[in-house]
Parts: C-alpha cells; sequence; structure tokens
C-alpha cells in the first residue's frame, strides 16, 4: 500500500495566526512563522516533509484559510 503525504497551503493574507491548527497536527508538522502577513499577524506555515494529509488543520481553522493535498 502506498504511503499517503500531504501538503500545506495556507493563505498566509487572510490567516490571523490563532494557533488553533498547531495542537491537532498528531506529526507537528506545522508552525508560527516568524514572518507577519498585510496585517501584522504571523501565520502558519508547514515545517517539515512528513505531513500524511490528515487535513486536521484544515478542518478546525476558524478562517478557512488552510488548504490541504494529499498525493501516494
Amino acid at each position: 500500500m502506498a504511503k499517503v503525504k500531504g501538503v500545506i497551503v495556507v493563505d498566509t493574507e487572510r490567516c490571523k495566526g490563532c494557533e488553533v491548527c498547531i495542537p491537532v497536527c498528531p506529526v507537528n508538522v506545522i508552525a508560527m512563522s516568524p514572518k507577519v502577513n498585510g496585517k501584522g499577524y504571523n501565520y502558519m506555515e508547514q515545517i517539515a516533509e512528513a505531513c500524511t494529509g490528515c487535513s486536521n488543520c484544515a478542518v478546525v481553522c476558524p478562517d478557512g484559510v488552510i488548504t490541504v493535498y494529499r498525493s501516494k
């Protein structure tokens, strides 16, 4: 069985840095960026390649700024 990999894409200009997504990641591949968006908020970014594509982060995001893509 092929292993599923995920890629997280964040709309960085709409992310308000609430950090709700970080504790729900089972493989700890997301963190707050030291950079800020146009509104002055730090935003979430994928920091490792180990994403499993579970989409937990996208489901809990209150602003719907996270999209997860899966591939085998």
